[in-house]
C-alpha cells in the first residue's frame, strides 16, 4: 500500500495522540487523532524558539535529511534547517508535522478506525482549519504556546496564513510562499480533473481499496495535471519544447520528452502516497478561505498581528502573483510589516531561502 502504515520503519518520526475526540469544522468527529512529526534543535524552557514548517500537498514531516528506512525520499526543503541554515538549529527548534488527512504517519484515510478497519471512504471531509487545529493541539502537548514563526508554501502557505488569522496571539511571524488567501474558481477547476481521475480508476472502489490494488493509475494522471501547474509555461517550453523522448518518434506513437517527464512524476508519487489522502487534501485546499465566517478576506487579514512576509513567483500559473499581492497589501494594518517578493521561474522553496537569506532572518 502507498504511504506509511503502522509497522513500517518510523525513521525520524515521532508520534503523539491528541486528547479526546477531535471535532471538525464541518461537524464531523474523529474519535482519535495521531500526529506524526519531526524536530530539529532544542526547545527552550519557555518554548519561545519554536518554528513550525508546513508542507505542501504531497509533502510530509521529513523537511531535511536523507532517504532511508521510513523515508523513501530525502528532505523536500534541503538547506532550510540545520546549524547555520536559515532555521539555525543552534538557536531555533524547528518542527514539522504530517498534516491531518495525510498518509505519512498522521491520521488519514489509510489509518485504522476504532473497528480495526481502515477508514477509506468513511474518513470525513476536513478543512485547512481542521489541519491547523490539529497542529495547535500538538503544540500544546509539546509545551509550545507561541511560535516564533510559521512558514510554508502552497497548501503549507495556506496553513501559515490560517495560523496567523486564527491564532494571532500564537504566531510571531508568518511566511507565506506561493499561496493564497482563498482558493479561486480557477484553482478549483485545476483540481476537479485530478479528483475525477482518481475516482474513475477501476481500482478506486469508492475509496475502499486497501485490501486490493490501489488506484495508482488515476493518481498518476492527477499528479501529471498538478505537476503541470508546478512548472511555468516558459520553463516547460525552454526545457522540453517539442523534442521527442530519446529515439521515440511522436508521429508514430512515441512520446514527447515533456510527456515522459510528467509520466515519470506521476508514477513516482504512487510509491509513497495514498490516493485517498490525495483526494482528502485536495478537497481541503478547495475549501480554503480565510474569510469564511470572519466577515470576508479583508476582515480576516486585519486579525493578523504577526510580522508577515509574502513570497510569490511571477510566472506561477496556479498561485498567481495577484493573490500574493492581496495578502501583502496591508501596510497600515495593525503592527504587521508585509513584503512582496517577485522572482521569475524560480522554485518557491529556493526563492524562500533567497528571501530569508536576504532579510538576515531569523534575527
Amino acid at each position: 500500500m502507498s504511504g506509511w502504515v503502522e509497522g513500517d520503519p518510523a525513521g525520524d518520526r515521532r508520534f503523539l495522540d491528541l486528547p479526546g475526540p477531535f471535532r471538525l469544522e464541518r461537524g464531523g468527529v474523529l474519535p482519535g487523532v495521531r500526529v506524526a512529526y519531526e524536530t530539529w534543535g532544542t526547545l527552550d524552557g519557555d518554548g519561545g524558539n519554536a518554528v513550525l514548517v508546513e508542507h505542501a500537498l504531497t509533502g510530509d514531516s521529513h523537511v531535511v535529511g536523507p532517504p532511508g528506512p521510513g523515508h523513501p525520499t530525502g528532505g523536500w526543503w534541503d538547506g532550510l534547517i540545520g546549524p547555520g541554515a536559515p532555521l539555525d538549529t543552534d538557536r531555533y527548534f524547528a518542527i514539522a508535522a504530517n498534516v491531518l488527512g495525510g498518509c505519512r504517519g498522521s491520521t488519514g484515510p489509510s489509518s485504522l478506525a476504532p473497528d480495526g478497519k481502515r477508514y477509506g471512504s468513511r474518513f470525513p471531509r476536513i478543512t485547512v482549519r481542521d489541519q491547523v487545529a490539529a497542529e495547535a493541539a500538538l503544540a500544546d502537548l509539546l509545551g509550545i504556546g507561541r511560535f516564533a514563526a510559521v512558514l510554508g508554501g502552497s497548501m503549507g502557505g495556506m496553513r501559515a496564513l490560517e495560523w496567523a488569522v486564527g491564532y494571532p496571539d500564537r504566531v510571531g511571524r508568518s511566511i507565506a510562499i506561493a499561496t493564497c488567501a482563498y482558493f479561486t474558481g480557477d484553482q478549483i477547476a485545476w483540481s476537479v480533473p485530478q479528483l475525477a481521475a482518481i475516482r474513475a480508476d477501476g481500482n478506486f472502489r469508492g475509496g475502499d481499496y486497501y485490501d486490493d490494488a490501489p488506484p495508482l493509475a488515476g493518481m498518476a494522471v492527477a499528479r501529471e495535471i498538478a505537476h503541470t501547474t508546478y512548472r511555468s509555461a516558459l520553463e516547460m517550453d525552454t526545457r522540453f519544447g517539442r523534442t521527442s523522448q530519446g529515439e521515440e518518434n511522436p508521429l508514430i506513437g512515441g512520446r514527447f520528452a515533456v510527456q515522459s517527464y510528467l509520466e515519470h512524476h506521476g508514477r513516482k508519487l504512487g510509491r509513497r502516497f495514498d490516493p485517498n489522502s490525495y483526494l482528502v487534501l485536495t478537497e481541503a485546499m478547495n475549501s480554503h478561505d480565510i474569510g469564511r465566517d470572519r466577515g470576508g478576506v479583508d476582515a480576516a487579514l486585519q486579525r493578523i498581528s504577526a510580522e508577515l512576509t509574502v513570497a510569490v513567483v511571477d510566472s506561477d500559473r496556479l498561485f498567481l502573483p495577484a493573490q500574493g499581492e492581496l495578502i501583502a497589501q496591508r501596510d497600515d494594518w495593525l503592527r504587521a510589516a508585509a513584503e512582496r517578493v517577485l522572482h521569475r521561474d524560480q522554485s518557491p522553496y529556493k526563492l524562500a531561502l533567497l528571501v530569508l537569506a536576504a532579510k538576515g532572518w531569523p534575527t
